[in-house]
C-alpha cells in the first residue's frame, strides 16, 4: 500500500524519468557538427564586439525593485477589495496602514533621488600602466603624471 507521500515520490521519480529520456533521445538525434558561428556568444546574426561582462547601471535595479514592490501591492490590494464589504472597518484601517507605509517608501525613494534618470554616471577609476590607478577627473585636471603615479 502506497501513502501520500508515496505517491509524490512515484511523481518525482516518474517525471525526472521522462525528462532524462527526453534528454538522453535528444543526444542520440540531434546534429552535432559545432562552428565558429554556433560557438559565438551571441548566435542571432549580430557579430558581438566588446566584453560581455559589462556593468549595468545600479538604477535599473532599484526601478526593478520599485516596480515589484507596487505589483505586490496591487496583489494584495484586489482581493482585498473583493471582499471588503465583508470584512469591515478594520480591514480597511489595515489597508490603510499598508498602503501608507508603501507611499512613505516611495517618497522616501523620491526625496533620496533614486528615482531621477539625469544623474551623471559615476566616475570609474582606470589603471593605466606606468602610471597607476587614474580618474577621469584627474586627467582633466591635469595631476595625472606627477600625484598618482606609483
Amino acid at each position: 500500500m502506497i501513502t501520500d507521500f508515496g505517491y509524490v515520490l512515484l511523481f518525482i521519480v516518474t517525471g525526472a524519468l521522462f525528462v532524462g529520456i527526453a534528454l538522453f533521445a535528444s543526444k542520440l538525434i540531434r546534429p552535432d557538427r559545432p562552428n565558429d558561428t554556433k560557438l559565438m556568444t551571441y548566435e542571432c546574426g549580430e557579430i558581438p564586439f566588446g566584453d560581455a561582462r559589462i556593468q549595468f547601471n545600479n538604477r535599473f535595479y532599484i526601478i526593478g525593485l520599485m516596480f515589484l514592490i507596487f505589483e505586490v501591492e496591487i496583489l494584495l490590494l484586489f482581493p482585498w477589495a473583493v471582499v471588503f464589504k465583508d470584512i469591515g472597518w478594520f480591514a480597511f484601517l489595515v489597508m490603510f496602514v499598508f498602503v501608507f507605509l508603501i507611499f512613505i517608501g516611495f517618497i522616501y525613494e523620491l526625496g533620496k533621488g533614486h528615482l531621477k534618470w539625469d544623474i551623471p554616471a559615476p566616475l570609474i577609476p582606470r589603471y593605466e600602466e606606468n602610471f597607476g590607478v587614474i580618474e577621469d577627473e584627474d586627467k582633466e585636471k591635469g595631476v595625472v603624471q606627477s600625484a598618482k603615479k606609483l
